[in-house]
């Protein structure tokens, strides 16, 4: 049962201001950086190329962010296209041949897959299923985990880099190949794990996913099959969001429901306002192209430099509402349920939120295949902290395990196990007893949101060295708490306590 206070609100005046503050100081925060942006526009133009804005007339946009202007060009170039070109193809077959929708999905996946990554592509993929599957036939979660290591660590091997880029004539096809191998490494993981989890006498719980009571290659040809139309699924292909290879054969097996025009007019109006407020933001801030200059982060002012730092988390946040909400459209159009979409970051107050509500199905995979398998909570101090370790650990592999995410996994974990331990302590009876008595529920959040304000402060922390690196993380650090600790860390903390009563009012609601 949650504690009392959880289901305790403030009084209105006192959750208005609450909102007003966090509501203005972003406001206030967000132009202090548009002046600054405005004020060093020439020199920043001369640094990274400031492109000619199309949104707005007489502004100027950044284009430094590789990951938006990436998946912007593939989406107006091909995808976008071939995604309306599946939306086609599965209607109808929903509609004439419904029992034939896996069949379907896996020879347009296949075919889209060739068309954009090329013959060698797609071969380089099947060579990464086919071998994932044949390691899984021998029913050895260690041996398939091993396996599916040694095919990402690819990813980073020079020599293989090298190859592939020689497929291509662009840098661009080349990234795509990457983006599309690494998503589905996570795919094959799922699978293989499913597999090795599945009773092997007929009638288990995965029966109908692994029929493997018949002799012969019969088996082995179907499960294939529903690995290759898993992996190539083709609006989950490219770039996610995470689906486990569970909740993806349970769902395809589902009749398709009507979705009303309604829906769908709905949803492609908030994509375009999501898209319209990514663009907006990188045409107002430069926030990406500053973050690359530790000149300008040590003369930023002080609100400009808070600003910065929510301008990346919010960007980051609105530029996967867009990436996740379009791919979610295409598969609520097939009938397919994919995870909720990110939630706002100026509401999480929390490390263990953070990782809960941002990336939903990377969330559910790691708890899965690696949390639970481990022992999770279930076991004493030590394992509890390896069961934490291990999935921020994977996550800084799979993204490449550069010296930056290993310091953002690093923070992750501590900040997790912290918050753990903290709730372990308050929860501690004799301790439990002392705060219910001296405190009623409304002074309980209050106190809760004020250490919220803390964690709140590590996790931005943490996500700007994610998104730029460590040395805006430390630049971050050293002004605010190191430098400014009398006079912008206290204020900091202040909008920041707003912000966790905020999302705490939020997750009430």
């Amino acid at each position: 049962m949650a504690p009392k206070w959880q289901q305790t609100s403030l009084p209105r005046l006192e959750m208005m201001v609450y909102w007003i503050l966090s509501f203005f100081s972003h406001l206030y925060a967000f132009n202090q950086l548009h002046k600054f942006s405005k004020d060093h526009e020439s020199s920043l133009d001369r640094e990274v190329q400031l492109e000619r804005g199309f949104l707005i007339w007489g502004f100027k946009k950044d284009p430094t962010d590789f990951e938006w202007s990436f998946w912007n060009e593939w989406a107006w170039r091909s995808l976008l296209w071939s995604l309306i070109g599946h939306a086609m193809v599965s209607r109808l077959t929903a509609h004439y041949l419904p029992q034939y929708r896996m069949a379907v999905y896996m020879i347009y996946g296949v075919f889209s897959a060739g068309w954009h990554l090329g013959v060698r592509g797609v071969v380089l993929l099947m060579l990464h299923l086919s071998i994932s599957l044949a390691v899984a036939q021998m029913r050895s979660p260690a041996l398939s985990w091993c396996c599916s290591l040694l095919l990402l660590s690819t990813l980073n091997i020079s020599a293989v880099q090298d190859l592939q880029r020689g497929w291509y004539t662009s840098e661009e096809q080349y990234f795509l190949l990457l983006f599309s191998t690494a998503v589905c490494g996570l795919r094959c993981i799922s699978f293989s794990l499913e597999l090795c989890w599945s009773p092997l006498e007929a009638g288990g719980p995965n029966h109908r996913r692994f029929p493997l009571q018949n002799k012969g290659l019969q088996p082995l040809i179907s499960q294939l099959y529903k690995l290759t139309a898993y992996c190539f699924y083709h609006p989950l292909f490219y770039n996610g969001p995470i689906v486990t290879y569970k909740d993806f054969s349970e769902q395809v097996e589902r009749p398709v429901y009507k979705v009303s025009m309604p829906y769908v007019l709905g949803g492609i109006l908030r994509l375009c306002i999501w898209w319209c407020l990514a663009e907006m933001m990188i045409h107002f801030m430069y926030m990406h192209a500053i973050q690359g200059n530790e000149a300008y982060l040590e003369v930023l002012p002080p609100w400009a430099l808070g600003g910065l730092a929510l301008a990346l988390v919010q960007f980051f946040f609105v530029k996967y509402l867009v990436l996740f909400g379009t791919v979610s459209l295409f598969v609520k159009l097939d009938g397919l349920d994919s995870p909720a979409l990110p939630r706002c970051v100026s509401i999480m107050y929390s490390f263990t939120g953070m990782w809960r509500y941002f990336d939903v199905g990377l969330y559910k995979w790691l708890i899965r295949y690696i949390y639970v398998p481990l022992g999770g909570a279930r076991h004493g101090v030590f394992r509890k902290l390896v069961s934490a370790a291990l999935p921020f650990g994977f996550v800084c592999f799979w993204h490449g395990c550069h010296d930056y995410l290993q310091c953002w996994a690093l923070l992750n974990w501590v900040g997790v196990s912290v918050e753990k331990a903290l709730g372990l302590l308050f929860s501690h009876p004799p301790l439990h007893h002392i705060i219910v008595r001296c405190l009623s529920p409304r002074m309980q959040r209050r106190g809760f949101a004020l250490i919220s304000a803390f964690s709140t402060a590590m996790l931005i922390l943490s996500n700007l060295v994610f998104l730029g690196g460590i040395h805006v993380g430390r630049i971050f650090l050293k002004r605010m708490f190191v430098q400014g600790w009398s006079s912008e860390a206290v204020p900091m903390l202040a909008f920041l306590y707003c912000f966790a009563q905020v999302g705490i009012e939020w997750d009430m609601r």
